[in-house]
């Protein structure tokens, strides 16, 4: 089993609270209403936190029928959380799960650096390949750019 890990990091003017709260703390509701050519629904089997699990139902048109993730942290305070991709996507003969972090911290003009890492578990001798790597940023940083969009439209929501 290899390891390869991703390091994104990018600004958005939206504070590190209140992006949280859109982006990870709601995100069940959030995505499928803003996404609804990709995102069917999102259920979540827990509270929510730490244990819990949440199965992304993806629109019908997809390579994927749904995604499930593991929630392993979610840090309030620290606007952080952790998960890992349990089934589905990217999931099978050649990865055996991925592990997300990410966390959003203040930017000195007042909104928010969001700092992601994707740890992803290989089966064997598999090695990524740099499309892979770049189709995996490409989402996370396109499904990220939905939720900015969302809120510098929507000023009142999750403030």
């Amino acid at each position: 089993m290899g390891v390869t890990t991703i390091n994104n990091e990018f600004n958005c003017p939206i504070p590190p609270a209140r992006i949280f709260k859109a982006a990870v703390l709601d995100a069940h509701n959030l995505l499928p209403k803003i996404l609804p050519d990709k995102i069917k629904s999102i259920q979540i089997h827990g509270d929510g936190g730490a244990g819990s699990i949440k199965q992304i139902n993806l629109a019908d048109d997809g390579p994927f029928d749904f995604i499930k993730h593991r929630i392993e942290e979610v840090d309030e305070k620290n606007f952080k959380c952790k998960f890992t991709l349990i089934e589905g996507a990217v999931i099978g003969e050649k990865i055996e799960k991925v592990v997300d972090t990410v966390q959003f911290v203040v930017s000195v003009d007042g909104g928010s650096i969001c700092k992601t890492t994707s740890e992803f578990y290989t089966i064997g001798d598999y090695t990524m390949g740099e499309d892979e790597i770049q189709m995996g940023k490409d989402m996370a940083t396109g499904t990220f750019k939905m939720v900015v969009e969302y809120l510098c439209k929507n000023p009142d929501a999750y403030a």
